[in-house]
């Protein structure tokens, strides 16, 4: 039997309808922004944009000066929403993170203040410089989207994103993050050198500093979780789930890692694979889109078995090459 719709109800459809599509409209205008500033680096900026509507975080590792901060400030200017810079170095405490307790006289009572954790978007700058005690801080947050302070809980707001960049391992004061750690992070990914052409247009023309000083907001806090909330209906079909379960099956296989990925990678996995569907205007998942995002999701999370001399990248690809498209 057809449901008969008031006119009330049709013009309400209606409304919502229109503003999916302008918010949709808006966050691909976004996209394109980033892209302007951070030239010939579209697909990091795609996967940057996954990695936010599939409520994830964020690593970008790499050497400094090829715009790890610039893709994370630009994200930021976006988005506009609320957003802490914080300077990771050896000296920093974790209450430089979450806050703290003030004694107030004229009360007779602690006063809490809280720390930079408390914005929508993080940008967490040179993360592996901080001590592992510092960088523990950000565990919970990113885990549960809370942190607990003196026994203590206080929900941090929504949307909540940590962009986090990082220097290379052999580079000069820097402590590795612990697996726990880094398996807070939906993707990384690295930046590398631009290419001649894009490298040519970066020396050639307007500071990024200043676009992004001229960068205005373009998404809300509101329409940011409206899309997150419209990337989980994207659909996902019973071939596809085959598929995933081949390639997590396929990476707890000895002769490629020395650990595979977890369940909960491949439920990150699912997520950011809708998004990227959400992205390119489709309302279902492809194998395609869990080729693009599976080596950004794979890398932190995978380490070569002993005796191979390639890289975990090189690994991941081949293991994609390996396992078979249903």
């Amino acid at each position: 039997m057809k449901r008969e719709f008031k006119l009330s109800e049709l013009k309400e459809l209606n409304r919502e309808l229109l503003a999916t599509e302008g918010c949709h409209a808006r966050l691909l205008e976004a996209q394109e922004t980033v892209n302007g500033i951070l030239l010939g680096k579209d697909q990091q900026v795609r996967l940057s944009f996954c990695c936010l509507l599939s409520r994830g975080h964020l690593l970008i590792e790499d050497v400094p000066g090829v715009g790890k901060t610039t893709l994370a400030l630009a994200m930021a200017r976006v988005i506009g929403i609320d957003y802490q810079r914080i300077q990771f170095t050896s000296d920093l405490l974790p209450a430089d993170i979450l806050g703290v307790s003030i004694y107030k006289r004229d009360k007779e009572e602690f006063e809490f203040h809280p720390g930079p954790i408390f914005a929508q978007v993080i940008l967490v700058d040179e993360i592996n410089r901080a001590s592992p005690k510092t960088q523990s801080a950000l565990l919970e947050g990113m885990a549960e989207n809370q942190v607990t302070i003196e026994n203590t809980t206080h929900p941090l707001p929504e949307p909540f994103f940590v962009v986090a960049t990082q220097n290379p391992l052999d580079l000069v004061g820097t402590f590795p993050l612990p697996e726990s750690q880094l398996d807070r992070f939906l993707l990384s990914f690295s930046l590398g050198y631009p290419d001649p052409v894009a490298e040519r247009e970066l020396l050639t023309t307007e500071e990024r500093s200043r676009m992004l000083d001229r960068t205005t907001p373009l998404l809300t806090s509101q329409d940011i979780k409206a899309l997150q909330k419209d990337c989980e209906e994207v659909h996902v079909s019973d071939d596809l789930l085959d598929y995933v379960q081949a390639l997590l099956k396929e990476t707890r296989d000895d002769r490629w890692f020395e650990t595979g990925l977890s369940p909960r990678a491949g439920l990150y996995l699912l997520r950011a694979s809708r998004a990227n569907a959400f992205l390119e205007g489709r309302d279902y998942v492809t194998p395609e889109d869990v080729k693009i995002i599976f080596p950004s999701l794979a890398r932190h999370r995978l380490s070569p078995s002993s005796g191979f001399a390639q890289s975990a990248d090189e690994q991941i690809a081949e293991l994609l090459d390996q396992v078979s498209i249903p």
